[in-house]
């Protein structure tokens, strides 16, 4: 169920409406969880196994866990519950990809292939398994108790705004949400109330999402697809458009969600934590992994990073770590070796950036990073090595990866052809100079949102009705789903 349809509008304003009217807690707690495997079964049919299985698995084993004593027992409980949990997703996720990898290998040698298993990705895999993955570990550092019924770990693990592509919520921060603490008693589920200050901050939130994904990222993908459909011949300048065009999209595409999911999750009364801060103001690699997909990167700190020693051994151990973790960010987002070239760069930059300011410490400090031109020129630099990173998130076919990587870098420009590409595609080409014009006007604001919120309820209205009518006259007819749904 994409969040661009009437389906998802008609099944929200439901949920909305039969948890307003409903008081008792524990039917609006199963209501909860009803309609987000409705919506999990709705998108993926039968895998919805797999998001029972899993969430089974990690209820038992982190019940095991906190009831063991031996350390080394709760060690051993982990390890299985986390096999299972990247198991399945290894399995489902990535099984063709290894054997396809297998069949290059058999092919150089002479040998008959492996035939694919051809087996359909369910949506959400990657998403929903590092959310339970992060409620187990926490309970095994101690971090967290486990929770007293299997109904609020269903609810945490299947919460259906966030369901499909994030953000990546963890356990303890979504959990207590869920339960209302008694003086002097135990705890019990909390009652679900929803109220206009919410009502007003989700809407708002939710155009907000909308009117970055179906006003901007629909409208400028056709010029991305053009160029990078078959980019080999193409000059530089085209290249450069083309990765300028998909880091934009890919942002409002995805931030976008993230809004739609956080206002939807808040009109219910739950509070999920923002995934993007500005991210193409940022003025180093760890800076922008600071603002970008900020509970995946967070997540990977958390529970990668760190526990494979983090900054806390050597330096070229440091640099290894940081590489291994991108490494794997990179291959988390897809069965593909550009998905892999993609983390690899973040990777290099990281690490790169790691021992620069190891090696000169007082870089940062410098005058010249201090002032405005300055931190200019750093944000400058920043991204055109992550809109040169957008590539390969973005071309599979090797060939045509390297080639547009070689033309993104070693400039030849064809001033006859940018303009053709322009005229072809006027919209987009409107969108994407709008869009940095809006960004760069942002750059020192961060209090629109509660602009917006805080408008009379009549300026408001119109405001909405405004946004409204943006998307439906620039509307993409054929409802194009969100780009993190294939991850």
């Amino acid at each position: 169920m994409l969040f661009n349809s009437t389906e998802f509008v008609i099944f929200f304003t439901i949920i909305v409406l039969l948890i307003f009217i409903i008081r008792k807690i524990s039917i609006q707690h199963l209501l909860l969880i009803l309609s987000s495997y409705f919506f999990f079964y709705y998108t993926s049919n039968y895998l919805i196994i797999l998001l029972l299985v899993t969430t089974m698995i990690n209820y038992f084993a982190a019940k095991k866990i906190f009831q063991t004593q031996k350390s080394k027992n709760k060690k051993i409980i982990f390890i299985i519950s986390l096999s299972c949990s990247l198991g399945l997703l290894g399995f489902f996720k990535y099984v063709d990809f290894g054997i396809m990898q297998i069949n290059s290998i058999f092919n150089y040698f002479g040998y008959q292939p492996i035939p694919f298993l051809e087996i359909a990705l369910p949506i959400g895999i990657s998403f929903y398994t590092f959310q339970v993955i992060s409620y187990t570990a926490d309970v095994y550092r101690g971090k967290l108790t486990p929770v007293t019924s299997l109904k609020e770990l269903m609810v945490f693990v299947a919460f259906f705004p966030q369901l499909v592509a994030g953000p990546i919520i963890r356990a303890s921060e979504f959990i207590p949400q869920l339960t209302a603490k008694i003086e002097n008693g135990p705890k019990k589920l909390r009652q679900i109330v929803i109220n206009n200050e919410n009502l007003k901050m989700g809407i708002t939130l939710m155009s907000i999402g909308f009117f970055k994904k179906m006003f901007f990222a629909d409208n400028i993908s056709p010029l991305v697809n053009d160029i990078f459909s078959n980019p080999i011949g193409l000059d530089s300048s085209n290249i450069m458009l083309g990765a300028l065009g998909f880091g934009i999209q890919i942002y409002c595409d995805f931030s976008g969600y993230s809004d739609i999911a956080i206002g939807a999750a808040l009109i219910l009364g739950f509070k999920i934590p923002k995934n993007f801060n500005k991210p193409y103001f940022a003025s180093s690699p760890s800076d922008f992994w600071r603002r970008w997909h900020i509970s995946l990167s967070t997540w990977l700190r958390d529970y990668l990073y760190i526990p494979l020693g983090g900054n806390k051994k050597s330096k070229s151990r440091t640099y290894l770590n940081l590489g291994i973790v991108m490494f794997l960010g990179g291959l988390w987002h897809g069965a593909s070796w550009n998905f892999v070239i993609w983390g690899l760069l973040h990777g290099l930059y990281l690490a790169i950036h790691r021992f620069v300011v190891d090696k000169f410490p007082g870089v940062s400090e410098c005058w010249f990073f201090k002032n405005r031109w300055g931190k200019l020129v750093s944000i400058i630099t920043m991204q055109y090595l992550v809109f040169l990173a957008w590539i390969p998130f973005r071309v599979s076919d090797l060939e045509e990866l390297k080639y547009s990587m070689y033309r993104y870098l070693i400039w030849e420009f064809d001033f006859n052809s940018f303009i053709e590409i322009i005229s072809k595609h006027k919209i987009p080409s409107l969108l994407i100079l709008g869009f940095i014009i809006l960004t760069i006007l942002s750059y020192k604001r961060s209090d629109y949102f509660e602009k917006i919120v805080n408008l009379r309820n009549s300026v408001w209205t119109i405001y909405l009705i405004v946004i409204s009518l943006l998307i439906l006259f620039f509307m993409d007819q054929n409802q194009s789903q969100f780009i993190y749904f294939k991850f």
